[in-house]
């Protein structure tokens, strides 16, 4: 009989995070783990990031309740929620164990947003020095997870953090200002950013977090 492969640890994880991996399931049933580590690299530049007119007077008008950090387990079973495009999800039981390891160690950080005490989007995903690896979001309001996104940026950039890896490149991400770079390329800047110091901001001034949101749209404080 083989031998069984030995579990997999949150320092298992975060170690696979700095040499540029990261796993995902096949399916939500499936308890395996699979590691990818594609030649094409999915990162959104902190200092490129575009901020549409319409999504920032959404940002400000303080429609969402934005925390952080606050409800980890019900940030990613929303994002491993099924939905009408996406029937099944590469989150299993094995990326939640793992994850919550790494969010009670202060390695995983959540945006949430909230209507009326209630979540409806948000997302998740691994600090390590100066990069965030964003994960996952969801979005059962409309702007929900644009919103959270938008604050991510912004918690990153004043912590500053010098990378935010997305993995892959959706037609969604692309309007924020996510490109692909080559895996050598993606290597380098990892090393970089892994290497610097950052600050996670789940609680910013909201003075400073206003002003942030006006210069990430490229624009002077009212």
């Amino acid at each position: 009989m083989p031998a069984r492969p030995p579990e997999i640890t949150a320092t298992m994880l975060l170690q696979a995070y700095g040499i540029g991996m990261f796993p995902m399931a096949r399916s939500r049933d499936d308890p395996r783990l699979i590691w990818l580590n594609p030649k094409q690299r999915g990162i959104l530049p902190l200092d490129g990031f575009h901020l549409p007119r319409r999504l920032l007077r959404t940002v400000r008008s303080g429609a969402f309740e934005v925390t952080c950090d606050q409800d980890f387990p019900a940030v990613i079973e929303g994002c491993a929620t099924p939905t009408p495009d996406r029937t099944d999800t590469w989150i299993n039981a094995e990326i939640v164990r793992l994850f919550s390891e790494l969010f009670d160690q202060s390695h995983v950080h959540t945006v949430e947003c909230r209507l009326d005490g209630v979540l409806v989007g948000g997302l998740y995903g691994v600090a390590l020095g100066g990069a965030f690896f964003g994960e996952s979001m969801f979005s059962f309001a409309t702007d929900a997870s644009k919103v959270a996104l938008v604050h991510l940026v912004a918690r990153l950039r004043l912590g500053g953090f010098t990378l935010l890896d997305t993995q892959f490149t959706t037609g969604h991400l692309m309007r924020f200002g996510a490109r692909e770079i080559p895996r050598d390329e993606y290597r380098r800047r990892l090393n970089e950013a892994t290497a610097q110091p950052a600050v996670w901001l789940s609680n910013p001034d909201p003075t400073i977090l206003a002003a942030e949101f006006l210069a990430i749209a490229g624009k002077q404080p009212m």
